[in-house]
């Protein structure tokens, strides 16, 4: 008992339960996959040649490679003005801009693609208003193709990249670009000198978590995809179900993990650091590279008399286009912001209609859809298991990783950065190669369609989640609080529950509530380890979209799509509440 007192008052003995969790139900089980792909003992690649010498499965891996890097470029195309607007706007309107690209990140990715089938469908709204108008006489094709992926994936993603960039931009000291431009840059130049360059560390982040994201991708894919845009998640799923062959399975799987990986050590690096080293060794290139620097330096220097009186006739000269300017960005937001949020609000629309099936216009107003969901019990009961599974969750992954996040914030720099990478390793890995390592260690737990491993198989990735959220709020503590409590002999339990808990507590009810919505959504490792015997409402809707499209669904997705508006609602509540407390004068003292 004495052990276990010493070794809970540590930092890595507070971080013990997440990674006992972490290590048993993932970590393990990939050591083992990996093992049984090299057919361990005997140790062979067999199932990796297997796997590329079918010209099939290279079609499909580099297809995958193909529709990742393809999304990828479109949302950092889209997602880098759209950042740049938003920092640029005025604080109130930058919150509100946040605010709408938050709320369909935080929306059910089974919902949204159902919109997207409500929108792209032979009767959705696009083929309807042709039709009606008379501009055609067929529904055109615009579903289960790669376009249709193109738009459900970068809907989905988007958000991914636009919050990094807006993160960095926002530590952008302005006064240097006004600094640029005291010097005789044109905007143009100062944006592309100064600007660009401070902000790469956040296209970098965005773009890198959007293509490994996009590779564990199967959900859009199948959904909204045809049979050849298949991607390799959908490859491995479909084996999973299949044949059970976890030699072939966990080839697949490290195949795309290795892709992964090496993407990570590639770019995961500092790319935003320019100095060079003097003692690192000439390199061609760089000699190259220099030697034309230093003939633009040259060449500036000449023209700088030119450049400055030009520059003082120009500083002089109305503006007459920074209204166009203006003009085309706020445009631009708008359509971008009508992208990601259009769907949504089509669909909560579609979900009043009295028609018999669902279409746009909805001819008439009516509850019908609505009192369908909550009077079948097939919907309700799938509702509250869900609600079940997401409310354990929830509780378990925040005592885990809220224990985790403080006991890693008390450890030096370096072992916090390498055990909080470890954390988040669920999160950062494609979802289907988790997905199969999380189902291979519970079949050996004996856990496969029971209520217990989706929970246990939900916290591996939702204890990342409260990790980041609890640590950042932990990084604006003052630890001299917890000092001038110890001084006052108040031991470490009761100093953390009396001093640190309440100043952390709305870290922490977010991180809850993020955990919370990472379980209700979770549709890939949930069906892995549901089996036959548990039915969540994602698997619902999933089995649903693909099967038949009841306009029950309409009323499901619309609800789903209010939550994260509820949940911003609690945020909001339980910050303003901080702040005030924090803002709230001290008593006089009495004399």
């Amino acid at each position: 008992m004495q052990i276990v007192r010493k070794l809970g008052s540590t930092p890595f003995g507070l971080a013990l339960p997440a990674f006992t969790i972490l290590v048993v139900i993932f970590g393990m089980p990939v050591v083992r996959l990996f093992l049984i792909s090299l057919n361990a003992p005997a140790f062979s690649l067999m199932n990796y040649e297997a796997f590329l010498g079918q010209p099939a499965n290279i079609r499909v891996l580099l297809q995958t490679i193909e529709i990742s890097a393809a999304v990828t470029a479109i949302c950092v195309i889209i997602g880098y003005p759209t950042a740049y607007l938003m920092v640029a706007a005025s604080k109130p309107i930058r919150i509100t801009l946040i605010v709408l690209v938050v709320l369909p990140y935080l929306t059910s990715g089974l919902a949204r693609t159902y919109a997207w089938i409500a929108i792209l469908g032979d009767h959705g709204l696009i083929n309807n208003l042709l039709l009606e108008l008379g501009i055609i006489s067929n529904p055109l094709n615009l579903i289960y193709n790669r376009t249709a992926v193109y738009i459900g994936m970068v809907h989905v993603i988007l958000p991914t990249v636009i919050l990094p960039m807006v993160s960095v931009m926002l530590g952008i000291d302005k006064s240097l670009m006004a600094a640029a431009r005291s010097m005789g840059a044109r905007p143009l130049a100062a944006f592309w000198r100064v600007f660009l360059p401070l902000s790469l560390p956040g296209v970098r982040s965005g773009s890198l978590l959007a293509f490994v994201f996009c590779l564990g991708f199967y959900v859009i894919p199948a959904a909204l995809g045809g049979l050849r845009d298949a991607m390799l998640s959908t490859f491995i799923a479909s084996q999973v179900a299949s044949s059970f062959n976890m030699a072939r399975i966990g080839a697949a799987a490290f195949i795309l993990l290795a892709i992964t990986v090496a993407l990570l050590s590639i770019f995961g690096l500092d790319l935003s650091r320019t100095q060079i080293s003097s003692t690192s060794p000439r390199k061609p290139w760089l000699t190259g590279f220099r030697s034309v620097s230093a003939a633009t330096r040259l060449f500036n220097e000449l023209s700088a008399p030119f450049r400055s009186k030009r520059w003082i006739t120009q500083i002089h000269r109305a503006r007459g286009d920074s209204r166009r300017w203006k003009m085309l960005g706020t445009a631009f937001v708008v359509i971008v912001m009508s992208y990601l949020l259009f769907p949504s609000l089509l669909v909560i629309i579609m979900s009043f209609s009295a028609g018999t099936s669902l279409g746009f216009p909805t001819g008439g107003l009516s509850l019908q859809w609505y009192r369908s969901f909550f009077s079948d019990p097939s919907w309700t009961g799938a509702l509250w298991i869900s609600v079940e599974i997401g409310a354990t969750v929830a509780i378990l992954s925040t005592i885990a990783g809220t224990l985790a996040a403080y006991g890693l914030n008390r450890t030096f720099p370096q072992q916090r950065g390498f055990l909080t990478t470890l954390l988040l390793a669920p999160n950062i890995l494609p979802g289907i190669v988790v997905a199969v390592a999380i189902y291979l260690g519970l079949l050996q737990l004996g856990l496969i369609g029971s209520l217990t491993g989706i929970v246990l198989a939900h916290s591996v990735v939702a204890i990342g989640i409260v990790v980041v959220i609890v640590s950042g709020t932990l990084a604006n503590f003052d630890i001299g609080l917890e000092q001038a409590a110890n001084s006052m002999r108040a031991g470490p339990l009761q100093t953390f529950i009396r001093v640190t808990l309440p100043l952390i507590s709305p870290g922490i009810i977010g991180g809850a509530i993020f955990a919370f919505l990472s379980s209700f959504d979770d549709i890939v490792i949930t069906s892995l380890i549901s089996g036959f015997s548990i039915r969540t409402l994602p698997l619902k809707m999933w089995e649903n979209i693909r099967n038949q499209i009841d306009p029950t669904m309409a009323a499901v997705s619309s609800l789903l799509m209010l939550v994260p508006i509820l949940w911003l609602f609690v945020l909001y509540v339980m910050w303003w509440r901080s702040n005030a407390k924090g803002q709230a004068p001290l008593p006089e003292p009495t004399a």
